[in-house]
């Protein structure tokens, strides 16, 4: 199958290599895109070494998928050239987020409405996709009313800038600011841009997408998103209020058997999740499962997640490995999801 990765040198675009060898996605052709500044580059795929080529000759090599991760004004800009000439895009970026025309899709929630007529597919924001895996299985089972959700995200959700910047700052060497802030020894409760509701980009990101991937406008939704100087995953804390009563025991169980969950919960022995032990790995970890005690049918819970893996590459190679598995792309291939 050949597979273009547009922003193949970029923090996203380089794991989306690293996945699709350790996945071993069937790549027959590696199409590796980039700026134009980087056109000419190398960039290694299972020890070999590929050429970055220009998104226009990426379209006349004709791949079967595209994974992009090159930003909002790339995707706008792009993806509709590729999916013109039949090439299917899953793209990282929030461009197409929030297009009633495009499907956005975490493979364990809500794979099933992907069709072959699908030629644009959004991958959903880092912090919702690893919340929304965990949310499914007890949404189904009791029926979620309400999420209150503080995330503790880590500066590789910003980028390449934001990891010098705070390696910079530990060494107390200056350099280019990614944050207003100094980052070591803080945290910056703001993520993205702040809207005229007085709340973040990333905030409501994870607000209407996840209304959106589990299908259920009925779920209310507040998010609180926060920067951390911490390398590995994101961690969040989830309040979540049903409209069912539950069993803590049945609700563990449920997460156990959830595709893409663990669930590390043994707080007499001081095990929860954390994102080192998060890192470089493509499951959702849930701990610190706990009833809220001051109201009804309420939970609390801790997620943690690789958030350049199943935030963002793993997940939208798994997005391929599904149309694939499905033939919605590409010959068939039969791929564990």
């Amino acid at each position: 199958m050949k597979v273009a990765v547009v922003g193949a040198t970029g923090l996203v675009g380089t794991k989306m290599l690293q996945v699709l060898a350790e996945r071993n996605f069937p790549v027959t052709a590696l199409i590796p895109v980039a700026s134009e500044k980087s056109i000419g580059k190398e960039v290694e795929f299972k020890g070999k070494q590929y050429k970055v080529v220009s998104a226009e000759t990426a379209i006349s090599m004709k791949p079967d998928i595209a994974l992009f991760s090159a930003g909002g004004n790339t995707s706008l800009q792009q993806a509709p050239l590729f999916a013109s000439a039949g090439i299917t895009v899953v793209d990282n970026s929030s461009a197409w987020r929030m297009d009633p025309t495009k499907k956005l899709v975490v493979p364990e929630v809500n794979a099933d409405v992907l069709t072959a007529e699908d030629k644009i597919i959004a991958n959903p924001n880092c912090s919702t996709i690893q919340m929304v895996v965990a949310l499914k299985p007890l949404h189904d089972a009791y029926k979620i009313k309400r999420v209150v959700v503080s995330t503790y995200q880590s500066v590789t959700g910003t980028g390449v800038k934001a990891v010098d910047q705070l390696m910079n700052e530990r060494k107390g060497i200056d350099g280019p600011m990614a944050y207003p802030y100094k980052i070591d020894l803080n945290v910056l409760p703001h993520i993205d841009v702040f809207t005229d509701n007085g709340y973040t980009k990333e905030e409501m990101k994870m607000i209407l997408e996840t209304k959106k991937i589990m299908g259920d406008d009925s779920i209310k939704v507040t998010a609180t998103t926060v920067r951390i100087p911490v390398m590995g995953g994101h961690s969040e804390s989830v309040n979540i209020e049903f409209e069912k009563d539950f069993d803590l025991g049945e609700v563990k169980e449920l997460l156990e058997k959830a595709p893409g969950v663990v669930v590390v919960d043994d707080v007499a022995n001081l095990k929860y999740p954390t994102p080192l032990e998060a890192h470089e790995k493509d499951e959702v970890f849930v701990g610190r499962i706990r009833r809220d005690e001051t109201q009804p049918n309420t939970l609390n819970c801790w997620i943690v997640s690789d958030n350049l893996r199943k935030g963002a590459a793993t997940n939208a190679i798994q997005i391929a490995e599904y149309l694939m598995a499905n033939h919605l792309i590409g010959e068939p291939v039969e791929v564990e999801v």
